[in-house]
């Protein structure tokens, strides 16, 4: 059994905007990740604010959830408590709400990596002391 990918909205920008910076990279993790990629509905949210300006880019997006090649995978309603507590906890970063999301969902699945360019990641803790795995580019 694959280990989940979840999602986070740099990569997923990057990957539709072919003049992001890290457009490259994001083509490589999504020709090498097996579908579908999980996400949270406050990804997808950023995202599309992000990119507002970006011909197509939104229903580029919205392809993907039909195709199923990214599906939502995150009932906040169902995880309100615990996403909060870690909003709390990670409040001095800050945390957003949907890297509250994403590493909530490191909890629950086992063997997650987040696919994100936030260097963030590195600092929150998943169940308060555990790091949350990761893929991202190289720091140079």
């Amino acid at each position: 059994m694959r280990s989940p990918i979840l999602l986070d909205t740099g990569p997923l920008v990057a990957f539709l905007d072919r003049r992001d910076a890290f457009h490259e990279w994001a083509k490589s993790q999504f020709a090498e990740t097996e579908p579908p990629a999980i996400t949270c509905e406050a990804v997808l949210s950023e995202a599309c604010f992000l990119l507002r300006r970006q011909p197509g880019a939104i229903a580029a997006l919205l392809e993907m959830l039909r195709r199923e090649a990214v599906v939502i995978g995150f009932r906040f309603e169902d995880e309100l408590e615990p996403v909060s507590t870690l909003l709390r906890r990670f409040a001095d970063v800050p945390m957003s709400l949907a890297d509250a999301c994403l590493v909530r969902m490191t909890e629950l699945r086992t063997g997650a990596a987040v696919l994100t360019l936030d260097a963030d990641f590195r600092i929150y803790r998943r169940h308060g002391r555990l790091i949350v795995p990761v893929i991202m580019p190289e720091v140079r």
